[in-house]
């Protein structure tokens, strides 16, 4: 199998400065820990959903997934479609909820809804979980990266790790969205260009079915028993619908309209995109039949077939998943440990210039113990193995008193604590019993949690300034955003950035047909080639529709203005 050569390497390096570029560039918008980890509420909808997609989409797809896909075929895609649900109920339910919370960090509203106590408990415990999570995420990546170069698995992490942590300390959530869009970009051109030649490779779509047929059964393999298959959907459901950064970019946005269409378009993204990210991994089992290792199929597949410089693209594109997810991750975590602990607990009267700079400090922390961590996860039994056992372990007992607490009146603070207290407990016992499967163990403990949250809603009292803060509280939240509650649009930001999308996604075909020269007589030179001027024509459509609707907005803002004065 061949190896990451000179070009290949040139091809990252200038991914990563352009990378760069952006936070820095974005750095200088960062005024305040408002903008640091929330985005000001300026996030256009369209990229928040990019965004949302993208920091759900890591490595761990093309690592774990891939293994799945390869090994079992299309199950792959019937658990991975379960991440739609979360998304669906974001529109019908949640995402203006969150939006009219008013909030900074997703945890920071269980003081109004419980109590002091509750916000901290599941902020720390938070932290760890996502500290563990992320380390699962880093380990995927570094496993890419050591597939592809005569480099260790833990100087693999190690890089990885110091490149995440130091791009995302600078930009904030601005940065993360922004390059999240970049990284989408390059991520479907990549593998678009990978689709066709692996169709190629395995003797066209029909042959490929002929010899892996079990392959093309929606429930294949032991991961396709509909027990199985109810409990991941119910876990994801959970998982999801709690994640922080999922959070997040509901309330980033302007308004609910906002947030609500851009958890419809994350949907869209989850269910499309799927299916041409695990194609390659899927025909793997046609084109190199006897891989030892199944996680490796997508890597395997892709220097198989994709020639030098363009392998290197797609190994940037690895980086850009994975990038995307960490950063996303940083930002929101070190907004729970600088908003939630350290305002909260040690500087009450903290500055905004204090508190953004505790951020980035907090930022950087959390690379590092997650890259230090993340060399430990192999003892767990792989990604796809230590992504569920922390997952019963922690996320389903802090997700439920998070997800539902904004959803339902009745349970009381000591509902939140119990439901933690008894999953930990009840995740490690159930871990203990080999003959346990995994998928009825995590259905035990997300029955037995959330019965116990919901019967706190029916046991024990509360005082009377308890219940009038929970009537306020939820009465906040049936309540519409008004205009002045409203972030003002900033034309002039707005033309900034989408500039910088036109000169990242022109950048982007200059590398692609600059790194397909050398292959040009190959099939696959020719296709990476003919993406790159497919990017460079969509920037140039970009830059100039851009300047003509600036113009255009700004005349109807001004217009809007004068009327006003006259009146």
């Amino acid at each position: 199998m061949n190896t990451l050569q000179p070009l290949d390497y040139t091809a990252i390096a200038i991914y990563m400065v352009m990378m760069a570029g952006i936070g820095i560039f974005l750095g200088k918008y960062i005024k305040n820990v408002g903008d640091y980890f929330k985005g000001g509420n300026a996030i256009p909808w369209i990229s928040g959903a990019i965004s949302n997609f993208m920091t759900k989409f890591s490595t761990f797809i093309f690592v774990a997934y891939a293994g799945i896909a390869y090994s079992d075929g299309i199950i792959a895609l019937t658990l991975i479609w379960s991440t739609v649900l979360p998304a669906l109920l974001g529109v019908a339910f949640f995402a203006k909820r969150w939006r009219r919370a008013g909030v900074i960090t997703p945890v920071e509203y269980l003081e109004t809804r419980f109590n002091a106590p509750v916000r901290q408990i599941l902020s720390w415990g938070g932290v760890l979980f996502k500290l563990l999570d992320n380390m699962v995420r880093l380990y995927a990546l570094g496993l890419f990266l050591k597939a592809a170069t005569p480099l260790s698995l833990e100087a693999c992490i190690l890089i990885c790790g110091v490149i995440v942590a130091l791009y995302t300390v600078i930009g904030g959530l601005w940065a993360v969205v922004v390059t999240d869009v970049v990284q989408f970009i390059i991520l479907i051109v990549a593998t678009l260009i990978l689709v066709p030649l692996t169709i190629q490779a395995g003797g066209g779509l029909q042959t490929i079915m002929d010899t892996i047929p079990d392959h093309f059964n929606w429930f294949n393999g032991a991961k396709g028993t509909p027990l199985f298959v109810m409990v991941y959907y119910v876990m994801i459901l959970i998982k999801y619908s709690g994640n922080w950064t999922f959070i997040q970019r509901f309330y980033s946005v302007r308004d609910e309209k906002a947030s609500q269409k851009q958890a419809a378009l994350t949907a869209v993204f989850f269910f499309i995109f799927p299916v041409i990210f695990l194609f390659p991994s899927l025909a793997a089992r046609v084109i190199i039949p006897n891989l030892e290792n199944p996680e490796m199929a997508y890597v395997s597949v892709c220097l198989e077939l994709l020639p030098h410089g363009i392998m290197g693209l797609m190994v940037a594109a690895m980086f850009a998943a994975t990038m995307s997810v960490l950063s996303g991750e940083y930002n929101v975590t070190a907004g729970v440990l600088t908003k939630d602990i350290y305002q909260r607990l040690f500087n009450a009267s903290a500055t905004d210039k204090e508190l953004l700079w505790v951020g980035r400090v907090m930022t950087f922390l959390l690379g590092a113990v997650i890259t230090v961590g993340a060399l430990y996860i192999g003892g767990f039994g792989g990604a796809f193995e230590a992504n569920k056992l922390f997952t019963g372990l922690f996320a389903i007992p802090m997700t439920i008193p998070l997800v539902l607490g904004i959803a339902l009146k009745r349970p009381q603070p000591w509902g939140a604590l119990a439901t933690l207290g008894l999953g930990v407990v009840l995740g490690l016992a159930l871990n203990t019993i080999p003959s346990l499967s995994w998928e009825l163990a995590t259905l035990i403990e997300i029955m037995a949690c959330t019965g116990v949250f919901l019967l706190s809603g029916y046991i024990g009292s509360s005082t009377a300034a308890y219940q009038q803060r929970i009537k306020a509280f939820f009465r906040k939240l049936a309540t519409p955003l008004t205009e002045a509650e409203k972030p003002k649009e900033n034309w002039e930001f707005q033309r900034s950035m989408n500039r910088l999308y036109a000169f990242a996604l022109g950048l982007t075909g200059i590398l692609f047909m600059t790194m397909s020269v050398p292959s040009f007589q190959d099939t696959s030179g020719r296709f990476s080639f003919g993406a790159g001027i497919g990017c460079a024509v969509l920037a140039l459509v970009l830059w100039f529709y851009n300047r003509d609707n600036y113009q255009k907005t700004i005349g109807k803002s001004e217009k809007k203005e004068y009327e006003s004065v006259e009146r």
